[in-house]
């Protein structure tokens, strides 16, 4: 999966698709707000908070509107909800917890806007009704929610909805992920907001009105949505969240050491104290915040004045840690052909994965599209063993590669091509590129991309052999449920065939014994009556005698025909085909006798595909019966020249599921060919010992 589909959009049909459709939630977003404003100045009820909820309601219009652009539109109509109320809230504060319950349910919808999961709707309702009767009992008092209040529970809705969108976001889309991870940067950066506001209030009694500022700071979750839904902006998602989280931890730091010095002095500051002190924590806010970034900038100018890269092994360091946890091995690629980029590919990056080599490149940056490469068998060997390859290497070994390298680049252009591999198996390629008149590749470059692949191949191996356990789980389960159902359909076949045996005796043979013990009684009155008439009615007798032997003969030839016990499978096929309503011809070429049940399921199966074809391949049809061992097994075949069918509306009647089971019990398989007009042919094979017992 390449970069462009990870990030391809979801769209939740279960919302409403009207009013997203055309745009409406971003316009009644936008309409919301001016709305409040226009009702806050006609009304002269302009107030800091008043104005900070209107400032976050345009937040949330801007989110709606790049939400709908970007084809998110279940998250565009919940941020127009989102600015609805915040726009309500700054004309009637008494809307504050059903504000809290909406901000709630987006959390819960996050990262999609659905709401599938039982117990999300069960939360989501949860959070509606607890609004609403907080609502009803502060209008009941006719007071609004406490500044506390609002605070402890916003912070409880914020973390449990997070918490939640977290855990929907790990087994969904790589662009759902990201979006989280704005929705997350934008969050713990509103709440380190809060904190130090509060905390400066608390301490140093400013801001004046900290309540607007807290609530402004509320802006930084529609713009984290908006930019997770942008496409130019959500790869950036995982980088925003560890610097939010980077720059709230130092800022929360930075707030504690200036408490503990507050309580140290054992008084509030006075007007000169104060004005130091917050000097002084505003200076080293800005120094914790910025010192790292700044660090790293200069760090790499001066590694650029003395042409020296920007120190990447570090990165590719913590970049094979990452390759053990629980990260799509897509979204991995991408980070890597990004790192590798920034560090010591300036010109580029591609990562090229397969096997057999057929190699296919999977990630570029930039992007590239999609490639194929295909390796013989001896530069397949010799690029599997290699450490890595410069234009000389690339020219005798992947010349396709440099050529196109060669063309974007120049030919002065340095390139570097490190092969994946893991015991001698190539998995894929590695390729950096440099632009023309770029510095060559340093040893310490190439010693980091040589551990860099080193580390994919393991990672790709691992991969690679989870889905071949995937699979073969797989294939336990569905033969384990073929395993039941044929034993349930041999007790049941072995209860039918009783009952035949059962049934065929009653009618058959038993009917004609009867017949003969009635007329045996005849025939001693006829001796005493008539005995002229006595020598017609023993003929009569010998004829019932012999019909009674014939019929139980049938039913013995029927459970196991004693040619195939005495003669093996070539007398007693052939002995088959003469039965057959079609001509059929019988071809047995065996070493030997093999054990009874394999025999056994032989006959059955090609009797079973003889009266098939006897049925439906029509008058005019010839079989052709063979029998043959080869590579230690026996294999049948009874092909026919007649209608054909269609193997997949007839290949699973009751008689392919009979051949199946035998063959199953015996560790073989069956295998039916067929079409339309061009006949049909039905084969098996079974294993067998290597050697045959030799023929009676």
């Amino acid at each position: 999966m390449g970069p462009n589909e990870m990030d391809r959009p979801v769209s939740d049909p279960d919302l409403p698709q009207a009013a997203a459709g055309v745009g409406v939630t971003a316009w009644l977003a936008a309409v919301s707000a001016a709305g409040g404003a226009a009702t806050l100045i006609a009304t002269d009820r302009v107030t800091g908070p008043a104005v900070a909820a209107l400032v976050v309601a345009a937040g949330w219009a801007v989110a709606a509107y790049t939400a709908h652009r970007a084809d998110r539109r279940p998250l565009a109509w919940w941020s127009a909800v989102l600015a609805a109320g915040h726009a309500a809230v700054a004309v009637v504060p008494l809307l504050i917890p059903v504000l809290l319950a909406a901000g709630l349910c987006l959390g819960l919808a996050l990262p999609d806007g659905s709401l599938h999961a039982r117990w999300r709707r069960l939360a989501a309702l949860a959070g509606v009704v607890g609004a609403a009767i907080w609502a009803f009992l502060l209008s009941g008092a006719g007071d609004q929610p406490g500044t506390g209040t609002t605070v402890v529970v916003a912070a409880a809705c914020g973390a449990f909805a997070l918490a939640a969108a977290g855990q929907r976001s790990r087994s969904g889309e790589a662009g759902g992920r990201r979006i989280v991870q704005w929705v997350a940067a934008g969050a713990v950066l509103a709440g380190a907001v809060a904190t130090v506001l509060l905390t400066l209030m608390a301490v140093l009694e400013i801001p004046a009105d900290p309540i607007a500022w807290v609530v402004g700071a509320g802006v930084l979750l529609p713009a984290g949505l908006a930019l997770g839904v942008a496409p130019g902006s959500a790869p950036a998602g995982p980088a925003a969240l560890v610097e939010s989280l980077v720059v709230a931890g130092l800022a929360v730091f930075v707030v504690a050491v200036y408490l503990v010095v507050v309580v140290g002095l054992g008084r509030m500051p006075v007007d000169s104290e104060r004005e130091v002190l917050v000097s002084s924590m505003a200076a080293t806010l800005v120094v914790a915040v910025l010192a790292i970034p700044v660090r790293a900038r200069l760090a790499a100018a001066a590694s650029a004045a003395v042409g020296r890269g920007t120190g990447g092994s570090t990165e590719f360091a913590s970049f094979g840690a990452r390759m053990s946890r629980a990260v799509p091995m897509d979204e991995l690629l991408l980070q890597l052909a990004e790192s590798l980029r920034m560090t010591i590919a300036p010109a580029g990056a591609q990562v090229w994965i397969g096997d057999d080599g057929v190699l296919e490149r999977t990630v570029a940056v930039p992007d590239r599209g999609p490639a194929r490469l295909e390796l013989g068998e001896h530069e397949r060997i010799v690029v599997g063993r290699a450490r890595s390859g410069g234009s000389r290497w690339m020219s005798v070994w992947l010349p396709d590669m440099l050529a196109d390298h060669v063309a974007r680049h120049g030919v002065d252009a340095p390139v570097r091509a490190v092969p994946v591999a893991h015991l001698g198996e190539l998995l894929g390629l590695l390729l950096v590129q440099r632009g023309a008149g770029a510095d060559a590749f340093t040893d310490e470059d190439e010693r980091a991309l040589v551990e860099l692949a080193r580390q994919l191949g393991l990672a790709l191996h691992n991969v690679a052999l989870d889905s071949a356990l995937q699979a073969s789980l797989a294939e336990l389960r569905r033969r384990n449920a073929e395993l039941q159902a044929s034993r349930t359909r041999i007790v049941k076949a072995a209860d039918e065939s009783r009952r035949a045996i059962e049934r065929n005796l009653h009618d058959g043979a038993q009917q004609h014994l009867v017949a003969l013990a009635v007329k045996i009684g005849l025939a001693r009155a006829v001796l005493t009556a008539d005995p002229e008439q006595l020598p017609a009615l023993l003929d009569q007798l010998r004829g019932e005698a012999q019909a009674a032997i014939g019929a139980v003969r049938e039913l013995a030839h029927g459970i196991y025909p004693p040619l195939l016990r005495e003669r093996g499978l070539g007398e007693a096929l052939r002995t088959a085909a003469v039965r057959s309503p079609l001509r059929c011809a019988v071809w047995v070429d065996l070493p030997g006798r093999f054990p009874r049940d394999v025999e056994t399921c032989v006959y059955f199966c090609c009797l079973e595909a003889i009266q098939n074809a006897g049925k439906h391949a029509g008058s005019d049809a010839e079989i052709l019966v063979r029998v043959t061992t080869s590579d230690g097994r026996l294999r049948f075949a009874v092909s026919d020249d007649g209608a054909g069918f269609d193997p997949g509306h007839g290949g699973s009647g009751h008689g392919f599921v009979n051949m199946r089971d035998r063959l199953g019990a015996v560790g073989g398989e069956l295998e039916i060919v067929s079409a339309p007009g061009a006949g049909a042919t039905i084969s098996g094979t079974i294993p067998v010992p290597a050697t045959a017992t030799p023929p009676a």
